[in-house]
């Protein structure tokens, strides 16, 4: 896989988080989740320039139209779903009163989506998701990491947690409390 391919595929991978984040954040009236979309969103509209420069670059060298024309239909195409996901997401930031479908879908919901880093003094800090089977212990399954300014998509058993990763979990609504504070430091995880 080039470095184009890599590109398109980090590209498919935010914009597909960056709209569970966008109704999370909506259903749940969740505004640390809705600025992180308003990050993602800056982040994936410099990641699909990049894609396009990298495609009129690919032109001159390969002399395929064909193939430039495509990458940059999808690189815009992309850049249109995030911005949707940020429409989204500026409902919950400007504090807008959601629609009463939203309200009947939050008392159905049995599933949350959160965000919680990695602390000092978290058992978490140094292991792997697979030792650790944060999952289990926790009832919050791992949708992606955040590192610096980087994710780390469908992270697996072998991926190594650091201090300062804010973990975006799925899961249900009564485990988000132990999560947050198993990041945190503030509970431990059970040994077996």
């Amino acid at each position: 896989m080039d470095r184009l391919d890599e590109m398109l595929l980090e590209l498919k991978d935010t914009s597909e988080l960056m709209i569970d984040l966008a109704y999370s954040s909506l259903l749940y009236n969740n505004k640390e989740i809705a600025e992180e979309v308003v990050l993602m969103e800056d982040m994936l509209d410099e990641l699909a320039n990049n894609i396009q420069r990298q495609a009129i670059e690919r032109v001159v060298q390969d002399r395929d139209e064909g193939k430039a024309f495509a990458v940059i239909k999808l690189a815009a195409a992309v850049e249109e779903i995030s911005d949707a996901a940020m429409q989204i997401a500026s409902v919950t930031l400007r504090e807008d009163e959601p629609h009463p479908v939203i309200r009947l879908s939050i008392k159905d919901a049995d599933t949350i989506i959160t965000l919680a880093e990695v602390k000092e003094g978290s058992d978490l800090v140094g292991a792997t998701l697979g030792k650790v089977r944060l999952a289990s212990q926790s009832g919050m399954w791992v949708v992606a990491i955040k590192r610096d300014r980087k994710y780390v998509y469908g992270p697996n058993k072998s991926t190594k947690l650091e201090l300062g990763d804010v973990i975006i979990s799925r899961g249900p609504p009564d485990a988000e409390e132990y999560f947050q504070d198993l990041c945190s430091g503030e509970e431990h995880l059970e040994e077996h």
